[in-house]
């Protein structure tokens, strides 16, 4: 999920202020989809009225933690990112930010998130915390050098946030808090397979072993991005067998997975950069409305 940032704007901007450069860092838009899943992950497993005052803590906590893992990853691949026209203007490779200060302020943050989650929420969700910071920071970062499996891998992190609310809410893992994680693991690989379609040379100059890079002819990658697709449109109804939500969900899954799995066919035909660009943005906007019906068609 971490390229989703760098797509909406393949542009560099130039002369940033000091609040934007922290924001950069702590990759603010990013992260705000990590607290909204992660709140409409907590609001679901609420299993009578809302605690309002437990899900300040959890979006505290995991804002801390989100931002802090944002940092340390941004200080991973500084060297890497100047290698890439879209990333060379970000904070540490540009100097804005001293490398120093995003190790120990990010390194700080995850402790304090961490910490916090275990004793102001619960050790549950704290847990999930340091395997969502392990997974990104110290298995998906150095593996994107290594292995095309990266995205997989990188899809772990980036489906978790839902299921911490879960349990922050409910108090213990469940089916139903899985299929939530299994909606986001899901929607996570057509999405990046979008993204690394289109900026698959910069990927190559940093040395990045993502699927598009390996694969020029576009083949494995366009089938990946339909599998995965057609793989999300059966896993969002699971909500609806789980008796999570009602028929309006249900005829809002099939619709929007129909949709989405029809703008990742067309990518895998033409394989441009136009297809790759509606199939990425089909997907920052399959997953809002999806998770919009399923939170007003609770049961």
């Amino acid at each position: 999920m971490k390229a989703t940032e760098q797509a909406i704007s393949e542009v560099p901007t130039v002369g940033k202020s000091v609040v934007s450069s922290w924001m950069e860092l702590f990759k603010a838009r990013l992260n705000a989809l990590v607290l909204l899943t992660a709140m409409m992950g907590f609001y679901l497993g609420s299993t009578g009225a809302v605690d309002y005052r437990l899900m300040f803590h959890t979006l505290l906590g995991t804002s801390l933690l989100a931002a802090g893992a944002a940092a340390l990853n941004s200080w991973l691949e500084r060297d890497l990112d100047r290698l890439m026209s879209r990333t060379e203007d970000r904070p540490l490779p540009t100097g804005r930010i001293a490398p120093d200060v995003a190790l120990m302020l990010g390194g700080g943050m995850v402790v304090v998130g961490l910490i916090y989650l275990a004793f102001l929420v619960q050790p549950l969700t704290a847990l999930l915390g340091a395997v969502t910071l392990v997974s990104y920071v110290c298995i998906y970062t150095p593996l994107k050098r290594v292995t095309t499996l990266n995205t997989i891998i990188g899809a772990i992190p980036g489906a978790m946030p839902p299921l911490m609310g879960w349990t922050a809410a409910y108090g213990e893992l469940s089916i139903k808090g899985w299929a939530l994680f299994a909606i986001l693991f899901f929607w996570q690989l057509p999405h990046f397979l979008a993204i690394a379609w289109m900026f698959r040379g910069d990927y190559a100059r940093a040395g990045f072993k993502m699927l598009p890079v390996v694969d020029p002819e576009g083949v494995r990658t366009g089938r990946s991005a339909v599998s995965h697709t057609l793989g999300l449109l059966v896993i969002s109804l699971f909500p609806f067998l789980y008796r999570m939500s009602g028929e309006w969900f249900l005829a809002g899954a099939l619709v929007l997975g129909a949709l989405f799995l029809a703008c990742s066919i067309r990518f895998a035909r033409r394989l441009d950069h136009a297809s790759a660009r509606t199939l990425f943005f089909a997907s920052i906007i399959y997953l809002p409305l999806l998770l919009t019906i399923l939170v007003l068609d609770k049961n």
